[in-house]
């Protein structure tokens, strides 16, 4: 195996016999301070477990879009190993986000109180740069900086809601109200846009029926004792 990229909870490698990729999903998760966070862009420790969890609950997700049109990277994974097999697919570093409510950077970023509902969701595309603190960027930059060609732009923010109303349906069937999400996504050699990374708790935000919203490693709890 060759690792071809090193990222805060998983690495992408491949297998040179096969030509196959595989995301290996790490036991950390980010935060800061030892305060667990999803929006976070650094990693606060580690939980024994996490990453088989994790992929556990991404293959659940992954194939319930697949059941619902919504094209992934998805095909296949050893839970064991902590393994999930993707399509070869180049992912732009990029971030595309869904918003159902105001939380987190959006409230600091303009001074908006938590918790107010867009209709319809607002979304918002970001570029994946830690040391700029992931700014915000449009298509016209996107397309300058070669990270897409014209239409992909569009095409993500529409998997992008594809995504966000299957997974809000869903999680509402567990008693948790879908406050926003963050997505990857990539693209084949045609062009096509398929989500991608995983989709598990440490890319959303979710209020429990008692109002609270726990962080992603007892959302990622919650969770599996509903699919298991």
């Amino acid at each position: 195996m060759k690792q071809l990229y090193e990222g805060k909870t998983k690495n992408v490698i491949k297998d040179e016999e096969t030509g196959k990729v595989y995301l290996l999903f790490k036991d950390s998760a980010t935060g800061e301070n030892g305060v667990f966070d999803p929006g976070s862009n650094s990693v606060g420790g580690s939980v024994e477990g996490k990453g088989k969890i994790g992929l556990e609950v991404s293959k659940y997700f992954f194939e319930l879009m697949e059941k619902n049109g919504v094209p992934t990277h998805y095909l296949g994974s050893d839970i064991e190993k902590g393994l999930m097999e993707v399509r070869n697919l180049t992912v732009p570093k990029l971030e595309f986000v869904l918003r159902y409510y105001t939380a987190g950077s959006m409230c600091r970023r303009f001074t908006l109180d938590e918790g107010i509902e867009f209709e319809p969701p607002y979304l918002e595309v970001t570029l994946k740069d830690d040391e700029q603190g992931d700014p915000l960027i449009s298509e016209r930059i996107c397309i300058m900086k070669g990270l897409l060609v014209e239409g992909q732009y569009d095409e993500a923010l529409s998997v992008l809601t594809k995504v966000g109303a299957v997974l809000r349906e869903e999680l509402a069937k567990m008693d948790l109200q879908l406050i926003d999400l963050k997505i990857e996504v990539g693209y084949d050699e045609n062009g096509k846009i398929y989500v991608a990374d995983e989709i598990t708790p440490d890319i959303w935000r979710v209020k429990d029926k008692d109002g609270n919203i726990p962080n992603q490693i007892d959302c990622a709890k919650i969770i599996i004792d509903k699919i298991r």
